[in-house]
């Protein structure tokens, strides 16, 4: 102890941090304890908007007064808005079958083809000679082989020497026939019309079997391909109308030629195809697109989107005046959202709707509505 009062003695500053830090610590230690007993409970139960507003209006209070409007439903065409991309139908690589040197190739990188037109064309070599010799072998065949049926008439010719000559006679035909497909092969031909995209081949190349001569593009017809969620794929049918617009502006419109049957495992969507009619090729693959397939005629009100409120469940809708002045809630679905507005269903066909003051009521509370000069309803 005696040492502790001489070092303390020694350094004065440090018993005052010392005394400082232990008052800090005591008083933390107070404020904590002082929650236990005499903090407040929160409640269980946490009352409702609607609650609150009714327990704070007097008994007895004047309706409150809202601006509202007439409006009326208009038909109305009802679209599944989808965003997706341009695809080319199909994308070919047109391969060469036989092996030879590249002597010609006319197309470049865009061209436009028709179907058999010449991509590459290979060597003829000795090909020509071969169709000649498999020619004079087929003649030599057939020779023999009427030889022999007129030796059968004759009872000199065996059944089996008929049937051997008849089979040197097939050998000799398909024999001709390999040597004709091998030489209309040295022409590399565009298998359907397209555009040129890709040329793995130049001139004086040699051309293995399988070797890539073009990568040919069907553009006509186009493919927009997108994707529609659980809820909006029950609603489309082949055939349905569709019409669009690219992200530079060019306008398209097609039909719904596929709905898919199998959902992503992940986005949990179904893939659906577009076909535009794209026969001038100035619609390119791979462009991002939004397109708007029709589905049905149904009654909707265009309204502003600020008239939008939830209710206790969390449903959006819109607050409007009964026939007894009581308002009313109406959940609505937003079929179309345009610069003018969003069109909703979910409404009367005649609707008073509350456009000032619907943030201030509820459902089920008298309202006094003011409407404009000429809008006002006729209540039976």
């Amino acid at each position: 102890m005696r040492r502790q009062y001489l070092f303390f003695s020694r350094y004065p500053s440090m018993r005052k941090n010392l005394k400082t830090a232990l008052f800090i610590a005591v008083g933390l230690l107070l404020w904590l304890l002082s929650g236990l007993f005499f903090g407040e409970s929160g409640p269980d139960n946490h009352p409702t908007l609607a609650s609150v507003q009714d327990s704070a209006r007097p008994a007895g209070s004047e309706p409150v007064r809202v601006r509202a409007r007439i409006v009326e439903a208009e038909v109305r065409t009802r679209f599944v808005i989808l965003r997706g991309r341009t695809e080319s139908k199909r994308s070919v690589d047109v391969k060469a079958e036989i092996a030879g040197k590249i002597v010609s190739r006319p197309v470049e990188r865009g061209m436009r083809v028709q179907r058999g037109d010449l991509l590459c064309e290979l060597s003829i070599d000795d090909r020509v000679s071969s169709v000649t010799e498999a020619q004079a072998a087929l003649e030599d065949a057939e020779i023999e082989y009427q030889g022999s049926l007129k030796l059968k008439e004759q009872g000199l010719q065996s059944q089996t020497a008929i049937a051997r000559a008849k089979s040197r006679l097939e050998t000799a035909r398909a024999q001709l026939r390999r040597q004709d497909l091998n030489l209309e092969r040295t022409r590399i031909v565009a298998p359907f019309a397209g555009a040129i995209e890709q040329l793995q081949m130049n001139v004086g190349d040699f051309a293995s079997r399988g070797s890539v001569c073009a990568t040919l593009l069907d553009l006509d017809p186009m493919l927009v391909s997108a994707n529609v969620t659980e809820g909006e794929v029950e609603y489309l049918n082949l055939g349905d109308s569709v019409s669009g617009e690219t992200s530079t502006g060019r306008a398209v419109r097609g039909k719904l030629t596929f709905i898919g049957k199998q959902s992503d495992p992940v986005t949990r969507t179904y893939p659906v195809e577009i076909t535009v009619e794209n026969g001038d090729f100035s619609l390119r693959s791979g462009l991002t697109t939004s397109v708007r397939i029709e589905l049905d005629k149904v009654n909707a009100h265009l309204l502003s989107p600020a008239l939008f409120t939830l209710n206790d469940r969390g449903e959006m809708g819109i607050r409007v005046v009964g026939e007894s002045g009581v308002v009313e809630f109406y959940p609505v679905i937003v079929i179309e959202d345009t610069g003018a507005g969003a069109w909703v269903t979910g409404l009367p066909q005649v609707t008073r709707l509350i456009t000032v003051g619907q943030e201030f009521v509820l459902a089920g509370q008298a309202v006094d509505a003011v409407y404009p000069q000429g809008n006002k309803p006729v209540l039976k």
